[in-house]
């Protein structure tokens, strides 16, 4: 989602109007300085025990490296893994590593830690995206440079799922104080931290790769849409990682000043329903909500039509994409005829949502939806990420709630019936389970047949696609058009 994560990844994953967030201290504009506006503010380092996308957004590729990464065209390519092999049998994976590779500690990157990692997700870390090594069974140090990843059963997911954070490389020495001291192998250390105002990133002076860009770079937290715009253009910042108020990007496509990329994300913007209680166990009140809401309305209301509209937890850029945007077509009149069915009348409903502007906007045109079918609907905003993570996605202290998950592949969260919205199908389960040990067109095929069952039984409402707008000034290069990753990538950036 952003709980890719992800959000989330968070995706989880997640994304904004008052005041800033205390955003007042002055930023250095050298040339090898950069800095970046976001929304939404890491609540500490550790994305081992804290769920959002927030931190894996500022620190995986930047200060974090794994064994892979993900390209900006999606693909899986070599990062502290140099080269590596599998086994006919898609069971064993050899790893050769990079040589020469320090943490930002000084201890040297070896196989010893590679399986020290991959252990501690399964001993140490608490968020439930560590689910995804349970298919690794063990791993070998075959030398200091040759790791071999043994798995219970072919995965297709799981290559792709070490792109992420739960691939994240660490030391030993390096896990003392998570959430305060990030110590990674990547080409930036965490050198500041201003809560509620900034994060500062410097070069790390040891690192293995090619030399970044910028020397410094100074992430910068605005709550408020307006505060991040005017920040860009009063030379406050450099990039505007995403827009987070659609009707200001016309001004900036015409200021000769900024570059306006949009592209595409992993991000939907998902109306979830707690299918864990009553009455939202019940298919026909999920089905009566779902018709009940007119998506095209919400699109323009909430994202001024820049968004996607989609029908399932699958973006177009996965090989398993097909449009389901229309299962479920606006139709107030059949949405009442199923809360009659279910016997629900003068139902009330909590919309706990995060105090984000996509979110409280998309609440407004929810709310007034459901009115027209009787359902009275009291929108509760949330300090974002902590207390919505607290009290919704860990707690599960929600009716309904509003949030862009944003890791990359997260249907699979519909496979786990103690995730957040509590849906419980032992079909979706084996039509994962088949697509993640199959060829890869079986894959297709059953990841297809999986996003058909979720959508039939209206296990959430996908609002839309989020888009990727992110807003530079001209002399800041290699942004990347859309988001493939958690990571808001500093690695391929540039100067004019």
């Amino acid at each position: 989602m952003k709980v890719r994560n992800s959000v989330l990844a968070l995706a989880l994953l997640l994304v904004v109007s008052g005041c800033s967030a205390g955003s007042t201290a002055s930023v250095s504009t050298g040339p090898d300085t950069l800095s970046v506006g976001f929304s939404a503010e890491p609540q500490n380092f550790d994305f081992t025990r804290t769920d959002g996308t927030a931190i894996p957004q500022a620190l995986l590729y930047n200060v974090y490296e794994g064994l892979v990464k993900l390209d900006s065209g999606g693909n899986i390519v070599p990062l502290l893994a140099r080269s590596w092999t599998v086994s006919p049998d898609r069971t064993t994976y050899d790893f050769q590593l990079a040589p020469g590779v320090k943490f930002s500690n000084g201890a040297p990157f070896t196989a010893s830690d590679v399986k020290f990692s991959i252990d501690r997700v399964k001993t140490d870390w608490t968020i439930s995206i560590k689910s995804k090594m349970d298919v690794v069974d063990h791993v070998d140090v075959v030398d200091p440079s040759h790791a071999r990843v043994v798995l219970k059963k072919p995965s297709n997911g799981w290559l792709f799922d070490m792109t992420g954070r739960v691939g994240t490389m660490f030391s030993p020495t390096g896990v003392g104080d998570l959430a305060n001291t990030p110590i990674g192998t990547g080409p930036y250390v965490m050198a500041q931290r201003k809560r509620g105002d900034s994060i500062v990133l410097r070069e790390n002076p040891a690192y293995w790769g090619a030399k970044p860009a910028y020397g410094t770079v100074v992430l910068k937290y605005y709550k408020d849409a307006t505060a991040l715009n005017n920040a860009l253009l009063s030379n406050g910042i450099d990039v505007i990682s995403t827009v987070a108020a659609p009707d200001s990007i016309p001004q900036f496509e015409t200021d000769t000043r900024f570059t306006v990329l949009q592209g595409t994300t992993n991000s939907e913007v998902v109306l979830s329903f707690n299918g864990a209680r009553a009455p939202f166990n019940d298919v026909r009140v999920r089905r009566a909500l779902t018709l009940a809401i007119d998506r095209k309305a919400l699109l323009a209301t909430a994202w001024a039509n820049r968004g996607t509209l989609i029908g399932s937890m699958v973006p177009p850029t996965d090989p398993w994409y097909e449009d389901l945007s229309g299962y479920y077509p606006y139709d107030p009149a059949q949405a009442k005829a199923l809360l009659a069915q279910a016997g629900q009348s003068n139902l009330s409903i909590r919309l706990r949502i995060p105090n984000l502007s996509y979110a409280t906007n998309a609440a407004q045109v929810v709310a007034s939806d459901l009115a027209d079918i009787g359902v009275h609907v009291t929108i509760e905003p949330l300090d974002f990420p902590a207390v919505w993570l607290k009290q919704v996605f860990t707690d599960h202290d929600f009716d309904m709630s509003i949030v862009q998950h944003v890791e990359a592949r997260d249907i699979t969260t519909f496979g786990n019936p103690k995730y957040y919205w509590g849906y419980d199908s032992p079909q979706v389960r084996q039509y994962l389970a088949a697509a993640d040990a199959g060829t890869p067109q079986q894959q297709i095929d059953e990841m297809r047949q999986a996003a058909r069952t979720i959508t039939a039984d209206a296990a959430a409402d996908w609002l839309f696609l989020f888009p990727n707008v992110v807003v530079a000034k001209k002399k800041v290069t290699g942004l990347a058009r859309n988001q493939v990753s958690e990571s808001f990538d500093l690695t391929g950036l540039g100067r004019a």
